[in-house]
């Protein structure tokens, strides 16, 4: 459904806020671009010669890391080769979507949310969960002993109004503890700290801690941080979305045998890895290596690993008290998400699969 006017004049607030960058996947705007051998002698999905697949190479991305590792997407595309970009920020991917440079991609919460609304509703469809968790609050043992110490203190965030700030200032206020949003001043000290540099930042004792994703949560770890919270302990059943499956809306309407057969890797690569746990993490560990140039040390991957869960389940009611929450920190004016999820596709897949279907909270297609 189009935005409302009222909706509209929020893209300002928007637009001047990188709300919905989502500092989780990483940084920068370049994308590398990579194509896999079609199978041969196989048809083309939809006869089309290639899809166009972005992700992120970031951990919370396992499913499109392993997947893509394994072959299994490629598998299901026969014919039709797999494209890959791997994207460094949330806005880039949203604008390579736009531009039509890619078909599919795997995204946090907060940049669907924004490429949703700066539309009018018109480019993008959720079409599947990916993955739930891996955010955490860690901090310096020697100054922080209890959740009642934070107070005071100085905690970085990723970015101002990204999904782990909006967390970090929604857990601030169920304190009872008062924070400016925008400057980061009051009880506690918000500093927005860019996760590459967040390590050194807490090294030199600029930081006192930081509430972020994974594998940032584990690097601090190895640097001596503690884990004082999990982010996940905070929501129903400890899960909450932190990576989704994103389409094109005209790519969805023209070629549905082709977002489904993505769909089917997707929802068969997250039970390879539910299967096969070892393996799959040192296979997204190699594309990482394959992606970034470094893979992750056996200290920071075990346990970010061991924090992340694939889901098919875009756990809709998440994303949406994730908006709820933007809105009461004052980021974020009420958005209407409503037709941000087109779950047809996936529940279809499921069914196929003989899974159970998922659920869009409401918010899907009318």
């Amino acid at each position: 459904m189009p935005a409302t006017p009222a909706l509209r004049r929020t893209f300002a607030v928007l637009a001047a806020l990188p709300l919905l960058a989502l500092a989780a996947c990483g940084y920068g705007s370049q994308a590398k671009e990579n194509t896999e051998h079609a199978v041969a002698g196989a048809a083309k999905v939809d006869g089309l010669d290639s899809v166009k697949i972005g992700y992120f190479g970031n951990l919370t991305h396992a499913t499109a890391l392993v997947g893509r590792h394994e072959g299994l997407f490629q598998k299901e595309l026969g014919g039709t080769t797999a494209q890959y970009a791997t994207f460094n920020a949330g806005p880039s991917e949203i604008e390579a979507l736009n531009s039509e440079s890619i078909d599919i991609g795997w995204i946090g919460p907060s940049p669907a949310i924004n490429g949703y609304l700066k539309s009018d509703g018109t480019n993008l469809r959720i079409i599947s969960g990916s993955a739930s968790g891996g955010v955490k609050l860690v901090v310096d043992p020697e100054k922080i002993k209890s959740l009642k110490d934070v107070r005071g203190k100085k905690i970085a965030t990723p970015q101002l109004g990204n999904t782990q700030d909006v967390a970090f200032l929604n857990w601030i206020s169920e304190q009872g503890w008062k924070v400016d949003a925008e400057s980061g001043k009051g009880d506690v000290s918000v500093v927005r700290t860019d996760n590459k540099i967040t390590p050194d930042a807490y090294k030199s004792g600029s930081i006192d801690g930081a509430w972020v994703p994974e594998p940032t949560a584990s690097k601090l770890v190895a640097e001596g941080g503690k884990v004082l919270l999990d982010e996940a302990d905070l929501w129903p059943d400890k899960k909450f979305v932190i990576t989704n499956v994103i389409v094109r809306q005209d790519f969805l309407k023209k070629h549905p045998e082709a977002v489904e057969a993505v769909l089917r890797a997707s929802v068969r690569t997250n039970r390879w890895i539910d299967a096969n746990p070892e393996k799959a993490k040192a296979a997204a560990n190699a594309q990482l290596k394959t992606d970034t140039g470094k893979a992750l040390p056996a200290d920071v991957l075990a346990p970010a690993w061991r924090s992340i869960r694939v889901t098919d389940d875009p756990l809709a009611a998440t994303l949406n008290t994730e908006a709820e929450h933007a809105v009461e920190a004052g980021l974020l004016q009420k958005p209407d998400l409503t037709g941000i999820y087109d779950l047809t596709p996936l529940n279809k897949v499921l069914k196929a699969e003989g899974e159970p279907e998922v659920d869009d909270a409401g918010l899907g297609v009318e």
